[in-house]
């Protein structure tokens, strides 16, 4: 079901735009569909409130929570069945965020991540994205969303960007705090300035070099590191957002000096941040975290020379929570 879908479906049953407003504000806060202000121009129609138990039950429909995976950080796992009996993954995040999934699996392929694995099964639609921060308002409050879980929200654009604009405009959700995260595609910097909504932006970046990008994230659109960094410049300057530029660091594969380098090259001078992530490990995959004192060391040279960089970890690493493994495990 799709946002369209359900908007049809209200003006079909009498709803007017102070109505609609009413039902989908209550369903994003994961409060009955008939609560709200009971002024009299919001009073719903007749037909509306005869169908409210049929419509709540098809949104409930569209996802359910199949398991909670608490971390100690503060974090908690949520393994999500759709109405097809696929499942996607949610990660409740400390200071009351929310990573969503945007697909059913990924087409990227990123060599470090699980999710890539098993390649892209099928869009969600934008009211499947919805539906699970409707499923973690109902465990706890969420104030920010961020579109990193499953999936490369970059292709399947109009049902993310949907999402996006009635989170921000009815969802109670500050545009800042609305995260789009890329491993870069020319039609974001085209559509995202155009919005009602214009979230902030997150863009994988991994490395500088060329080459390894390529690897590294082998069916991503081929764009340079340096024209990925201008475009993200460009939106950032015109939202008066910072970037917040990813990289998943990875023993003895981006961590050299000729990468502190290039980050340096690249970053000095841009509205950005710098987040460094160290590789979460997962079952099947070569690659090796570096040490703590090896990534602490990497974040203090970047800072000694400019660049704004924060350390970060995967949240629920003691849970197994690369993207994609809670799913990875329950199929296996």
């Amino acid at each position: 079901m799709r946002i369209e879908e359900i908007r049809q479906r209200l003006a079909a049953l009498g709803a007017k735009p102070c109505h609609e407003r009413r039902v989908l504000r209550a369903w994003l806060a994961a409060r009955a569909l008939d609560s709200g202000p009971r002024l009299a121009e919001n009073v719903l129609p007749r037909a509306l409130r005869a169908d409210l138990p049929a419509l709540g039950e098809a949104l409930g429909a569209l996802a359910r929570v199949r398991s909670v995976h608490p971390g100690e950080d503060g974090s908690a796992r949520l393994l999500v069945d759709l109405a097809d009996g696929q499942s996607v993954e949610s990660v409740l995040l400390p200071r009351d965020g929310l990573c969503v999934s945007s697909q059913l699996g990924c087409a990227v392929g990123c060599a470090f991540c699980m999710t890539g694995r098993g390649g892209l099964l099928r869009q969600l639609t934008s009211g499947e994205i919805l539906a699970q921060v409707v499923l973690a308002r109902a465990l706890r409050p969420v104030k920010k969303v961020v579109f990193m879980g499953m999936g490369e929200p970059s292709h399947n654009l109009d049902n993310v960007l949907d999402a996006i604009t009635l989170l921000g405009l009815e969802g109670g959700i500050g545009h800042k705090n609305l995260v789009f995260s890329t491993v870069g595609d020319r039609r974001v910097f085209d559509r995202l300035p155009k919005g009602p909504v214009k979230p902030a932006l997150a863009v994988s970046l991994h490395t500088t070099d060329p080459d390894l990008r390529a690897k590294l994230l082998p069916r991503a659109p081929r764009i340079s590191p340096a024209e990925l960094v201008a475009l993200s410049e460009d939106y950032a300057r015109a939202t008066s957002y910072p970037i917040q530029y990813q990289w998943t660091l990875i023993e003895g594969l981006n961590d050299s000096a000729a990468e502190l380098d290039g980050i340096v090259e690249l970053l000095s001078g841009k509205y950005a941040v710098l987040n460094m992530i160290p590789f979460n490990r997962v079952d099947g995959l070569e690659f090796r975290r570096p040490s703590v004192e090896r990534t602490r060391e990497i974040a203090q040279t970047l800072h000694r020379r400019g660049i704004l960089t924060k350390l970060r970890n995967s949240a629920g690493q003691d849970v197994e929570g690369a993207c994609g493994q809670l799913r990875a495990r329950a199929l296996g």
